[in-house]
């Protein structure tokens, strides 16, 4: 892969390079000489049919992922986030079971790598806001999570971003199935369709940025609607905190600042 720095920009293939646009740059790479056929069906391509297979796994689920946080996931996220989960997404096939290229998606018993993920590393949660909490509790059905944040000094428990004078913390979860991989279709399906890719949020009242709260904060997510909830499905709860300015008594949302991480799976 090389840049194109040309004053021509252009996008498509053209005698064999192709030309394209990511991430904010001009691109150009090989059109690649393998054609579709013996990709499918050439056993020296075996281990690379499995990897994208798996690939396609960690995409999938990694969507659903992604869905369990509407609205908010817009705000707190960087550029590449959807990558960054589908990375961790095959991480977690690795320790699947089965055939390679056909591992399952085991989400309920590899919660780890999803605990502490940010979905921004310039904008660490941790960093952002310092107030001492316990982490968000999972009931024993899996339907409501609830986060109690102590009174605390919002002057030095928040870094805020310049322009804000108040924020909001947020509580969102929501579930994602277990994934298997299915021959009759050639792909990853979810174990359960429901609940899959589903959440909710709650956020605080508006907190002003400048001394104590001046009580706890107490917020619940309830997922009650989704239940009973399958032994195949994971539940990820997510902490954020968003900034806002106030001008002439209305709230603005601010373009920068905001932050979320998983906080913990059930």
């Amino acid at each position: 892969m090389a840049k194109n720095n040309s004053f021509i920009q252009l996008e498509g293939t053209l005698d064999g390079l192709t030309f394209y646009r990511s991430n904010g740059e001009n691109l150009v790479k090989k059109k690649s000489q393998v054609n579709r056929n013996r990709m499918r069906n050439d056993p020296a391509y075996q281990r690379t049919r499995e990897n994208n297979q798996e690939f396609a796994g960690a995409t999938q689920s990694g969507k659903a992922f992604r869905e369990c946080f509407p609205n908010i996931i817009r705000l707190v996220s960087e550029p590449n986030i959807s990558g960054k989960i589908a990375g961790v997404m095959r991480r977690i096939i690795n320790n699947g079971a089965g055939l390679r290229g056909q591992r399952t998606i085991n989400l309920v018993d590899n919660r780890e790598p999803f605990v502490g993920f940010n979905f921004n590393k310039a904008k660490m949660f941790d960093s952002q806001f310092m107030a001492a909490s316990a982490l968000p509790a999972i009931n024993a059905n899996r339907d409501t999570v609830t986060w109690s944040i102590p009174d605390f000094n919002t002057s030095n428990a928040v870094k805020k971003p310049e322009g804000a004078t108040h924020f909001k913390l947020a509580l969102a979860a929501g579930y994602v199935s277990n994934y298997e991989w299915v021959s009759a279709v050639h792909a990853y399906e979810p174990v359960e369709d429901t609940p899959n890719g589903v959440g909710s949020i709650t956020y605080s009242d508006a907190i002003e940025i400048g001394g104590m709260v001046g009580s706890a904060t107490d917020i619940v997510v309830d997922l009650t609607a989704y239940a009973p909830i399958p032994v195949t499905t994971a539940l990820y709860a997510a902490t954020a905190i968003v900034f806002y300015q106030m001008v002439n008594g209305e709230l603005y949302e601010l373009a920068q600042g905001h932050c979320m991480k998983i906080a913990t799976v059930g």
